[in-house]
């Protein structure tokens, strides 16, 4: 069935909020506190809640799949976090937190039908060269509604994000140039993009190589160059994703939309998300 590829965005920037509760729910923090985590800050849970599927890997493979993030960051949290608690252990405490805190924002929203096209959707993804993804797809659909909607939701969203990195490696940015060209065509602040742990020099380097590409004028800011490879950047990364969605269709894609907006809104109305972040969306 024929989608266009700007649906396939707009399915990721109506999904991406209900996967990333995970990552803010005070629900999910009070789960890592409870096995030994320090969840002052965000980055201690963080490491471990998303990387568990893949079991207790090491920092390498971490830095690999996460792609922008410094590997001297990783290697603050991996392996020590499965010294904390056992992936089976983190798994646990971020499906009992993500009940807890999706199913208080979803007590009054029928998701039966929703959750049925997201399975039909989950069902069309390709996991092939998708680590993330696949490790995700690999775990067992919870019986709750809610919570088979946002496994769903994280499943499509590492698909996507396993597909991203793809495209960053064919054009040829590196971790760094991936951050600061997005910040070159004002996906967010170069502030924003700080949490990735690199530094003014790495970051000032990486500009550096961007502007001898051609990719960015010497203010930092994107020149024509630079915004038509980001846009390719884009545009694979929907290509890479569109599969599932094409086996789906318009028509039910449309339908699936509608029973997940109260979702995403109510999400969203919480004020738990960041207005802006390194996804970009807020462009």
């Amino acid at each position: 069935m024929s989608v266009d590829l700007g649906l396939v965005r707009q399915m990721w920037r109506l999904m991406e909020p209900v996967h990333a509760l995970v990552y803010y729910a005070p629900e999910v923090f009070a789960r890592f506190a409870k096995l030994g985590f320090d969840t002052e800050t965000r980055w201690p849970s963080y490491f471990p809640l998303r990387s568990a599927p893949l079991g207790a890997v090491g920092p390498e493979l971490v830095a690999a799949t996460f792609y922008s993030f410094n590997p001297a960051m990783v290697r603050e949290h991996i392996p020590a976090a499965w010294r904390t608690a056992t992936p089976d252990d983190v798994l646990a405490a971020r499906r009992d937190g993500v009940d807890e805190a999706l199913g208080t924002l979803t007590t009054a929203i029928d998701l039966r039908e929703a959750v049925d096209l997201a399975r039909r959707l989950v069902d069309g993804v390709s996991t092939v060269g998708r680590p993330l993804g696949a490790a995700n797809a690999d775990l067992p659909w919870p019986d709750e509604p809610h919570l088979a909607l946002w496994h769903a939701a994280t499943v499509l969203r590492e698909i996507r994000g396993d597909g991203h990195v793809a495209a960053l490696l064919t054009a040829g940015l590196d971790p760094v140039e991936s951050l600061v060209s997005f910040a070159g065509v004002g996906a967010a602040p170069r502030a924003v993009f700080a949490s990735r742990g690199w530094s003014d020099e790495d970051w000032d380097a990486a500009a550096r190589r961007l502007v001898e590409r051609g990719w960015l004028d010497e203010d930092g800011s994107a020149t024509d160059a630079g915004h038509a490879g980001r846009d390719e950047v884009e545009r694979m990364t929907d290509e890479l994703a569109a599969p599932a969605y094409r086996a789906l269709g318009a028509e039910q894609l449309g339908r699936f939309a509608q029973l997940v907006m109260p979702v995403t809104m109510a999400v969203v109305h919480t004020g738990l998300l960041p207005r802006q972040s390194t996804l970009g969306l807020s462009r």
